[in-house]
């Protein structure tokens, strides 16, 4: 197995079905997988999969190695970010791959066109696209002008 270079800090997610996940990641967010154990029963104790340059571990639900998966309807606390060049395509070909849609397409203060998924597995996701570069200062006035709506 060729690998990557072993990033500095990457994330290790944990599901119930690890398999159907890799199958999801891969037609919602293109996915490439590049190493996947599995268990005699059909598991997955270890898998790994890149979405752009950024490497992913996946694995079944495994209480004696601490891994445990969100219980079914949860969603989890973490945000994965997705830079991407279409913010609207990545958003329309997740939904359509089976993700909840939690924010549309919308274009922010910051500079950024993002969405937000929610995949069958319990995690969040963003798709964020630079359409614009925005000065601190001019970031801190749009800032306060968005919170300012939002009382």
């Amino acid at each position: 197995m060729s690998q990557p270079s072993e990033p500095t800090v990457a994330i290790s997610l944990t599901c119930k079905r690890a398999a159907d996940a890799l199958d999801f990641y891969t037609k919602a967010f293109g996915a490439k997988e590049l190493f996947r154990m599995s268990g005699p029963d059909g598991s997955v104790p270890h898998a790994e999969f890149m979405i752009g340059n950024s490497q992913i571990y996946i694995s079944d639900e495994s209480p004696e190695w601490h891994a445990k998966a969100m219980p079914e309807g949860s969603a989890a606390s973490c945000l994965i970010s997705i830079v991407t060049d279409d913010c609207d395509q990545s958003f329309a070909r997740a939904v359509e791959a089976g993700a909840t849609p939690l924010n549309s397409p919308q274009d922010q203060f910051w500079g950024k066109r993002s969405a937000m998924v929610r995949d069958p597995f319990g995690y969040r996701w963003s798709f964020s696209q630079h359409i614009e570069d925005v000065s601190p200062e001019e970031m801190m006035k749009r800032a306060q002008a968005v919170m300012a709506v939002s009382k």
